[in-house]
């Protein structure tokens, strides 16, 4: 019996290192293609560069127990995030959970509750309260395409269920002002749930100093979110978590949110490499910094209007529209991001990749420009 269960897992290791080894061969093969056919992706905000040795080590040690459910390693998990963060383990709520606190928050609110967040951004918890019945009220970007701050405080009443932030900001790349943030959180929360998106905060240069942290740990009303997906290259694992005030963190974990039973167990040990040796996450945001900053130069030097980023990608104005530039890319085998239609129809968001792919699509723009009707 013993003989036969080694057997088993045995066989089970070697089939998912399997599968692993040919997702990574696929990649290769699309990194070995001739330069004409490689597709260069550049439309989700991806880390184009592989996960250390050190992930993938602790991935493959745990495949023999995939066969096992995830709830007591997936509470050590908990209590693992909450000493990274400082805080108490209830306040802990893992998982990628934003839609479902949309959802969450609609139902709870009612009919008509409003939800509060800029435009053009990522929607994934205003889309979800509204599909169970809540209002979305939007607010434009700021002239330096920030959120604007100011306007969302005043679309602030007696029916607001949450204010819905991303910080830096989906798709500009925009930081709020510290100070003027940590304020604003203090006086709303006072109002209404204040939830923050940091997914990309990781590539900015202060992170302490940015955090929504500094303003749960001081006992306002705010969520946190942050996820393994950007900076530390997880993507594909689907884990995140969201830090909460105690008791709102209570509520939401009964209520079925943030279940350890649902947690992956490859990405909970994926996650606890990626945070235990941050050293590769710390490169990646080096580099990307790096390219950020060639963008940048490049876009001032072709005289495109350009947001201020310090995430993973940049946001311009080309000039032209979206579908039309989307077209000429794809035909180059360049995929970009999505339509900021109508209010940015012109404007491109583009993630930062490799730095020879970035510096292929810089060329390729520069080579189009006379097709877009542009000066050299």
């Amino acid at each position: 019996m013993k003989t036969n269960k080694t057997i088993f897992f045995i066989g089970i290791t070697l089939l998912l290192f399997a599968s692993l080894l040919s997702s990574c061969q696929q990649e290769k093969a699309n990194e070995t293609k001739p330069e004409s056919e490689r597709l260069i992706k550049l439309s989700l905000n991806e880390n184009p560069f592989a996960i250390p040795e050190s992930i993938k080590d602790s991935i493959i040690r745990e495949l023999p127990n995939i066969n096992r459910y995830s709830a007591e390693e997936g509470e050590a998990f908990v209590r693992f995030l909450a000493t990274h963060e400082g805080v108490d383990p209830v306040q802990i709520i893992p998982g990628e959970i934003l839609e479902l606190l949309g959802i969450y928050l609609g139902l709870e609110g009612g009919l008509g509750s409003e939800f509060i967040y800029t435009v053009p951004g990522y929607p994934a918890l205003v889309n979800a309260a509204q599909s169970v019945g809540g209002k979305v009220i939007s607010v434009p970007l700021n002239d330096n395409l920030e959120n604007d701050l100011d306007a969302i405080e005043a679309k602030v009443n007696d029916k607001t269920q949450a204010v819905f932030l991303v910080n830096p900001h989906n798709p500009s790349g925009t930081v709020s002002d510290k100070k003027a943030l940590h304020n604003f959180i203090s006086r709303i929360s006072q109002k209404a749930l204040v939830v923050v998106d940091e997914a990309y905060l990781e590539y900015t240069d202060d992170f302490e100093g940015r955090t929504a942290l500094v303003n749960l740990q001081a006992g306002e009303n705010v969520i946190v979110f942050r996820t393994f997906a950007k900076v530390y290259g997880l993507g594909g694992l689907g884990i995140g978590y969201a830090i909460a005030p105690k008791k709102l963190a209570k509520h939401l974990r009964a209520k079925g949110l943030g279940d350890t039973h649902a947690l992956n167990r490859l990405a909970i040990v994926a996650a606890r490499a990626a945070l235990t040796n941050r050293a590769d996450a710390t490169r990646v945001a080096k580099i990307t910094a790096d390219e950020r900053n060639k963008w940048h130069a490049f876009l001032d030097e072709q005289g495109f209007r350009h947001s201020t980023s310090e995430a993973n990608f940049i946001f311009f104005d080309i000039k032209k529209p979206y579908a039309e530039v989307y077209q000429q890319l794809k035909e180059k085998g360049i995929i970009i991001g999505p339509s900021y239609a109508p209010a940015y129809d012109t404007w491109l968001r583009i993630s930062i990749g490799q730095p020879e792919d970035n510096a292929k699509v810089r060329e390729v723009i520069s080579l189009l420009k006379p097709e877009f009707g542009l000066p050299k």
